[in-house]
C-alpha cells in the first residue's frame, strides 16, 4: 500500500477528532473521504500531509513511518479549497513554485510549466495575472501547481467546494480522466456525495471521528452500513422493522424484502425508485403532501393515515399525481435494503 494510516488519533482537548482509524490506500488509487461537518475527514488529510500532529497510531508512506517527518518532506501535493494561489505571481509562477522549492533549473521550470497547462486545459496562460482568472480556472492553476512536483501521493482538499454546480460536474469528470492518465494516487476529502461518487475508485464515509463505511461508489450507494450512512446519503426512507422471510412490517405496511436479508428486529431503507405510486384503492391510502419537480421526474412527500413517518417516492412526470390527491403504494423489492 502507498499509504497506511494505522490506528491514527487525533485529539483536540478531551475530544478525539480522529478515533484509531485504519485506513490503506493503494498505489494509483482514487479515494473520496465523505462525512458531514466534524466528522474528522479535514483532520484526516492534514494528519496524513504532516499539518496536524498525530496523538496515536502511524502514518506510513511506502511503509515508511511519516509522524515525525516535517509536511515539506513528506513528497504529497496537497491542494485547498480556495486554492491559496499567490497574487503576486502570474500564472507561471503559481504553477512552477514546488518546482523552484525543489531546486529545479529554469529550463525544467518552463518546460514543466507549459506541460502542465496544457495538461489542465490551459495551454499558453503562463503569462496571465492570478486575479484575472474566472474560479474554474483558478482551481486548474492550483491543481496544475499541486502536480508539478510529481507527487506520489496528491491530497485534495474540498477540490470544487467554491464553483458552481454546472462546473462542478464537468471539471470532477476531467479530473478522473487525468488522474487515469497520469497514473495519480489520490486522497480527496468532499462533502459533496455526487462528486465523490463521481471521482472515486473508492468512498470512504466518516461519522465522528471513525469510519462508517469503506467501499466502491456501488458498493456504499446500493448497501449503506447503517442508517446514518443511509440518511447522509441522502435516503430519508429509513425505519425501524421486523422482518421474517421476504417481508418487513413497518410503519408504511408491509414491505417486500430480498431473500436472505437479516432476520428479526432491523432497520429498512426503501429508495424512493422503489415506492409505486399508483391511484387510491382499498387499501390504506396516502395523501400527497408535497411534489418537487426534477425535470423527467417527480419527487413526491407522502403521507399515511395515522403517525407513519412520510414516505418519499419518485414517479415520471407524465404519471405524478397532484398535492393533495389520494394515492396508494406498492414496493419493489429491489429497491429496499436491510441495514446492518
Amino acid at each position: 500500500m502507498l499509504l497506511s494510516l494505522e490506528g491514527t488519533t487525533v485529539r483536540f482537548g478531551g475530544h478525539a477528532a480522529l478515533d484509531a482509524v485504519d485506513l490503506a490506500v493503494a498505489e494509483h488509487e482514487i479515494v473520496c473521504v465523505l462525512g458531514p461537518s466534524g466528522s474528522g475527514k479535514s483532520t484526516l488529510l492534514r494528519a496524513v500531509a504532516g499539518l496536524q500532529q498525530v496523538d496515536a497510531g502511524r502514518v506510513l508512506l511506502d511503509g515508511h513511518d511519516q509522524v515525525r517527518v516535517p509536511a515539506h518532506r513528506r513528497g504529497v501535493g496537497l491542494m485547498f479549497q480556495d486554492h491559496q494561489l499567490f497574487p503576486q505571481r502570474d500564472v507561471a509562477g503559481n504553477v512552477a513554485f514546488g518546482l523552484r522549492m525543489r531546486g529545479a533549473g529554469r529550463e525544467e521550470q518552463a518546460a514543466r510549466v507549459r506541460e502542465l497547462l496544457e495538461l489542465v486545459g490551459l495551454p499558453g496562460a503562463g503569462g496571465r495575472a492570478v486575479g484575472t482568472l474566472s474560479g474554474g480556472e483558478q482551481q486548474r492553476v492550483a491543481l496544475a501547481r499541486a502536480l508539478a512536483p510529481s507527487p506520489r501521493l496528491l491530497m485534495l482538499d474540498e477540490p470544487l467546494g467554491q464553483l458552481d454546480r454546472t462546473l462542478r460536474e464537468r471539471l470532477v469528470v476531467e479530473l478522473r480522466e487525468l488522474f487515469g492518465r497520469l497514473g495519480t494516487t489520490v486522497l480527496a476529502v468532499t462533502h459533496d456525495q455526487g462528486e465523490a461518487f463521481a471521482l472515486a475508485d473508492r468512498v470512504v464515509v466518516m461519522r465522528d471521528g471513525r469510519i462508517a463505511q469503506s467501499g466502491t461508489p456501488l458498493e456504499v450507494w446500493q448497501r449503506p452500513a447503517d442508517a446514518f450512512v443511509a440518511r447522509f446519503l441522502g435516503f430519508e426512507n429509513v425505519t425501524g422493522a421486523s422482518v421474517r422471510g421476504t417481508v418487513a412490517e413497518t410503519p408504511w405496511g408491509r414491505v417486500p424484502v430480498p431473500e436472505g436479508s437479516a432476520q428479526g428486529e432491523r432497520t429498512l431503507l426503501v429508495r424512493p425508485s422503489g415506492v409505486r405510486v399508483t391511484a387510491a384503492g382499498a387499501e390504506p391510502g396516502y395523501t400527497v403532501t408535497a411534489r418537487t419537480f426534477q425535470g423527467a421526474q417527480v419527487a413526491l412527500r407522502l403521507r399515511r393515515d395515522g403517525d407513519a413517518p412520510e414516505l418519499e417516492a419518485l414517479c415520471p412526470l407524465r404519471d405524478a399525481p397532484g398535492q393533495g390527491d389520494r394515492v396508494s403504494v406498492s414496493f419493489d423489492t429491489r429497491e429496499t435494503v436491510v441495514l446492518g
